[in-house]
């Protein structure tokens, strides 16, 4: 996040018109929509609102995208036609409506194509790769963007290959790739260099820092993080100037608490004490000046990592003091939303109570002026009182009705996203505890050739077989009571012998994997490439089990069994189930199973695996 933020402020200068206030160009361009003809400059003018609409109001964006398109379709030019793809890809992009985004993007994609524009398609498939990074496929992401680089270095756009290449480096940062992320950001800086961009120099120095010190190699980065806190202090850049502070204060604290450091360098002491001190001087100096900026998330971070130096110097009442201002500022950050939705929930409990005095008073009247008339009109009264008596009870009535089925469609949407029991939990105590369960066999599926097929497919037709696929996969979990946990992209995590302990645990998801393999190679032999081929990973063992999150929960597990059906999984081929050691000693009386060798794992090493026959 800091690599981003950091990207934001000092590395991207094109993003400074967005400071410009939108509503008056807006309106200004609006106007100006009034003496322009139906002609290409309309196009433009509509193409020109709709981007700047994108990052303020991407509904509107949308609206005048299509009536760009619209235009420019009826003046068949395709230049236009293909800006007001991409612009509506943008908008829906921002509006988080990715298949949408994709499918305007494709469109645009075959457009620049057709009429040999690259900088158009690099720009293009530069959002593209931004995309799929929401969507998790990460194998897009770097082609997409590394496509985007290449077409930027042929036109000779400088600024356009140096964002694309600290975009790659970003991603693969965020991969934990850091020998990756250091080879795109040595080549952004080198770009910058000889652009001589200041604050995408200053950007670039800080994502090398902030990565070598990830890699251990604590001198280089501490000279790229000196380079860019010289060069954020002589620029102004106060907020960057803040981070870079807390980069080399946050790099000593990881010097002084590494026992193999070698000092290498004159900027590195093999003395604890001096690193330590270095670390509580370049901490305070990043929180002193975040407090003087009003950046209170700077605060909270460097907060957390000076009481940790404190607590190494053995300063206990400092480590205490630091860490109490941390806990204070986050939970202050975190209960804002809180906050709001409390003040909501009282606003809503007052209207209530307002609404309920107001009947009793209406009720009151009503009764008085009943009693006048009691006298009057005894029987008329009486069929009145009668009426009104049965309408309550059929409102009443109708009312019951509907709340039951309200009930029941909420218990039936919690309870397809949780287990049962962890759902009554869940309902009854507010709360739903983690639990550890001992045996219980875990399964990864992973479509092998989904690459090669979404490139045949259109973004519709490719979320329409994975929801084919899904769906029949969760039939199948049905089928052997084993609890479907999520999908990731096109990955499908399953376990079997939980929340209910089943000691057939092992044998029913073994036979689950055989009916999913026998479920794809009969949709491979209806659809062709037009779906996938699976391959199967699986490993028992014992996980923890809990609802992750308190907004948008999801119920998940963890644990080394997790990890190694990943492993499972990722050693398997196409069309086949591979299992472990331990899977095969729970099953091998059950199913055919044929022994693969010990086979190197990653994180794992050697581990013996088997294929599952049927």
């Amino acid at each position: 996040m800091k690599r981003l933020c950091f990207i934001l402020l000092v590395g991207m200068p094109f993003l400074l018109h967005a400071q410009k206030p939108e509503s008056v160009l807006i309106d200004s361009m609006v106007r100006l929509l009034r003496s322009v003809g139906e002609d290409t400059n309309k196009v433009k003018l509509l193409n020109d609102i709709a981007e700047e609409y994108h990052n303020v109001e991407p509904v509107e964006g949308v609206k005048f995208g299509e009536q760009a398109l619209a235009l420019a379709t009826d003046l068949d030019w395709k230049p236009g036609m293909a800006y007001a793809n991409s612009l509506l890809g943008l908008n829906y992009q921002y509006k988080s409506d990715y298949p949408a985004a994709l499918d305007y993007d494709y469109k645009a994609l075959k457009i620049f194509d057709e009429t040999k524009n690259k900088r158009g398609k690099a720009n293009l498939l530069r959002n593209m790769a931004s995309v799929y990074q929401y969507e998790k496929l990460y194998q897009k992401v770097v082609e997409y963007d590394e496509e985007a680089a290449k077409l930027f270095e042929q036109v000779g756009d400088q600024d356009g290959l140096s964002s694309t290449t600290s975009n790659l480096g970003i991603f693969y940062f965020s991969q934990q790739q850091y020998d990756k992320a250091i080879e795109y950001d040595l080549k952004a800086l080198k770009i910058c260099e000889e652009q001589k961009n200041d604050g995408s120099i200053a950007s670039n120095l800080s994502n090398i820092g902030n990565t070598y010190m990830y890699l251990h190699d604590y001198a280089q980065s501490l000279v790229y993080s000196f380079r860019a806190m010289r060069l954020c202090d002589r620029l102004g850049l106060k907020y960057s100037y803040a981070i870079s502070l807390g980069n080399i204060g946050e790099t000593y604290l990881a010097i002084a608490k590494d026992s193999a450091v070698i000092p290498t360098d004159s900027l590195i002491s093999n003395a604890k004490a001096q690193n330590l001190a270095l670390a509580v001087k370049y901490l305070d100096s990043a929180i002193t000046l975040s407090k003087d900026i009003d950046q209170p998330d700077n605060i909270i971070e460097f907060s957390q990592y000076l009481s940790d130096a404190y607590e190494q110097m053995r300063d206990y009442k400092k480590a205490l003091e630091y860490y109490k201002q941390y806990t204070v500022l986050n939970d202050s950050v975190y209960s804002a939303a809180n906050s709001m939705k409390i003040k909501q929930a009282d606003h809503i409990h007052d209207l209530e109570i307002k609404d309920r005095d107001l009947q009793i008073a209406r009720l009151a009247i009503a009764k008085r002026r009943n009693e006048r008339w009691l006298f009057v009109s005894g029987i008329c009264l009486l069929l009145v009182i009668i009426g009104i008596v049965l309408r309550n009870y059929n409102i009443q009535k109708r009312t019951n009705i509907l709340l039951s089925s309200e009930k029941k469609r909420s218990d039936d949407l919690l309870l397809n996203i949780l287990p049962e029991e962890v759902a009554n939990e869940l309902k009854v105590t507010g709360g739903a505890a983690a639990k550890y369960f001992e045996n219980v066999t875990v399964l990864f599926t992973d479509f092998v050739n989904f690459t090669e097929a979404s490139e045949r497919m259109t973004p519709t037709q490719l979320i329409d077989e994975l929801h084919s696929c899904f769906k029949a996969f969760d039939e199948i979990m049905s089928k052997y009571n084993i609890e479907k946990i999520k999908t990731i992209g096109d990955a499908y995590l399953a376990v079997s012998g939980l929340p209910v302990a089943d000691p057939r645990h092992a044998e029913h998801i073994v036979s689950a994997a055989i009916e999913i393999n026998t479920f794809m190679e009969q949709r491979k032999e209806q659809m062709g490439n037009k779906t996938f081929s699976v391959r199967i990973g699986i490993h028992s063992g014992s996980v923890v089990a809990g609802i992750v999150g308190v907004k948008k929960f999801a119920y998940d597990i963890w644990g080394d069994t997790v990890n190694t059906a990943s492993r499972m999984e990722e050693n398997s081929e196409a069309g086949k189930i591979n299992i472990s050691q331990t899977t095969y000693d729970l099953v091998s009386n059950k199913f055919t199973c044929t022994y693969r060798g010990e086979v190197v794992a990653k994180n794992k090493g050697s581990l013996k695996m088997y294929w599952v026959s049927r």
